[in-house]
């Protein structure tokens, strides 16, 4: 969890130097960083990885605790053979195992971690589902149909107010938030969609098979193809797809602000500041004043995207994918003196 967020209001200011020094020339698999950090390729897609051949199209990700090691997940965003993966990492960084937590399902696009240490495996597909992970592979994944049948991309827990919020990739698409009965049981629970008048309102049948979600309350707000999530500090932040737009929907006001565009995904430092993934191959860091520097490149890679950006428990180590096309895929780890 963050402990510093954005100023509550104001722009973004782009440019400037960034706290980590000027980015370096490239490395492995065309990764370019500041000084004194490093990376590595930990994955490509049709590769083995600890016995397990990696996915292609590497989609939205999560690292999860496991003792004095972590876990790092992987959706796959290709269509009918899509889920998720794991890789396990010991504590020196060594890779122990990878397998899989979800298989045989529909465009696994982005998605969400819990805080009771599940991830939510989210189908792109039409009158998709979201399903509920075990990372550790104890446990079968389950969907959880009461969270709606539509173009789920991502979601993001608030465990203040005991809600999942969830973005919707279509052209009119809505900004969700689940309510479940019982926190930390998805089985049962109340949808509800933003509207323009910044109420929520519930959505009468979440699994309608004529009147989709989005359709079915009037004053319902809609943005252009919503795609990454990520909850820090009191603010949900996600993006859109369609108009690269970065937004921040402030939990504790009820207010809601794009604070810009040129984003994709985006993720929290336990600092508290974003590193966000435009639609070029770069990751830039927006810290808490709202200051824009560029964190890191990759090249070589050009038409690529950027997804499935997380941290480590400890926040000493950055994980995402660089996806080009339905086949290719490359998973990376970057460490170094993340600010604390």
């Amino acid at each position: 969890m963050s402990h510093k967020t954005l100023l509550r209001t104001g722009p973004l200011v782009p440019g400037g130097v960034s706290p980590y020094g000027p980015i370096g020339l490239p490395g492995e698999g065309g990764l370019a960083l500041p000084p004194h950090f490093t990376g590595r390729v930990v994955a490509r897609s049709g590769a083995k990885l600890a016995g397990l051949t990696w996915h292609a199209a590497p989609d939205g990700g999560a690292c999860f605790p496991d003792g004095s090691g972590w876990i790092y997940v992987s959706n796959s965003e290709l269509p009918l053979l899509g889920g998720a993966s794991a890789v396990r990492f010991r504590a020196d960084g060594g890779i122990a195992d990878a397998y899989r937590i979800l298989s045989g399902t529909d465009l696994n696009g982005a998605g969400g971690a819990t805080p009771w240490n599940t991830w939510l495996s989210c189908e792109l597909g039409h009158r998709g589902r979201v399903f509920e992970c075990d990372p550790y592979g104890a446990r079968a994944a389950r969907p959880r149909l009461a969270m709606g049948r539509f173009k789920h991309e991502a979601a993001a827990c608030d465990p203040e107010r005991g809600v999942i919020y969830m973005t919707e990739d279509e052209p009119d698409g809505c900004f969700y938030r689940f309510r479940p009965g019982d926190w930390g049981d998805l089985t049962e629970g109340t949808l509800e969609v933003l509207c323009s008048s910044g109420r929520w309102r519930p959505v009468p049948s979440p699994a309608a098979l004529l009147k989709e979600a989005r359709h079915q309350v009037e004053d319902a707000r809609h943005f252009d193809r919503g795609n990454g999530c990520h909850y820090a500090g009191g603010v949900c932040y996600f993006t859109t797809r369609g108009d690269c737009g970065l937004w921040a929907y402030d939990a504790e006001t009820g207010t809601l602000e794009r604070l810009g565009g040129g984003v994709r995904a985006v993720t929290a430092a336990p600092s508290g500041d974003l590193h966000a993934a435009g639609p070029g191959t770069r990751i830039d860091l927006i810290a808490p004043d709202r200051a824009v520097t560029p964190f890191l490149r990759l090249q070589g890679h050009d038409g690529a995207e950027l997804t499935g950006l997380a941290f480590s428990p400890r926040g000493d180590r950055l994980y995402f994918s660089l996806r080009s096309g339905r086949t290719e895929g490359l998973t990376f780890e970057v460490s170094g003196p993340f600010r604390a």
